[in-house]
């Protein structure tokens, strides 16, 4: 279940308490540094200042619809090496939008470019979507 709160909440241990419930006092700056967000931020930002951030990301990752067209991109930009760890995963078949292929031709592009490029590959069996139900 999904609940709108208005205002911000605060999370103690499982309880999840409504600010305007809150009864301490509370200095949101310091709060806002208490949180698994600031602190990953924080340890991704290569800048000095949190109010600009400046993200070093530690690996990409992206399905095959999207892939096809990073790899030609790169390709055509004359990339040699993914410049941090990539990993291609592969759920659809977005070859066939240019007629005529099937998921393997898809899935045979993105092992190629992973062996090329010095990508990840990761095989269509262990990529399976679940549908969600609201």
């Amino acid at each position: 279940m999904v609940t709108l709160y208005k205002s911000g909440v605060y999370l103690s241990g499982n309880e999840v308490i409504a600010e305007e419930q809150y009864a301490g006092p509370v200095d949101k700056a310091q709060a806002k540094k208490g949180t698994i967000s600031w602190s990953i931020l924080a340890s991704h930002n290569t800048s000095d200042n949190m109010d600009k951030l400046k993200i070093k990301f530690d690996s990409l990752t992206s399905h095959d619809i999207t892939y096809v067209g990073i790899i030609q991109t790169a390709k055509a930009s004359g990339m040699e090496r993914f410049p941090l760890p990539y990993v291609l995963t592969n759920c659809h078949n977005s070859l066939c939008a240019v007629g005529g292929t099937i998921n393997s031709d898809d899935h045979m592009f993105g092992l190629s470019a992973a062996q090329r490029y010095g990508g990840i590959y990761v095989p269509p069996a262990h990529c399976r979507y679940s549908p969600v139900y609201a």
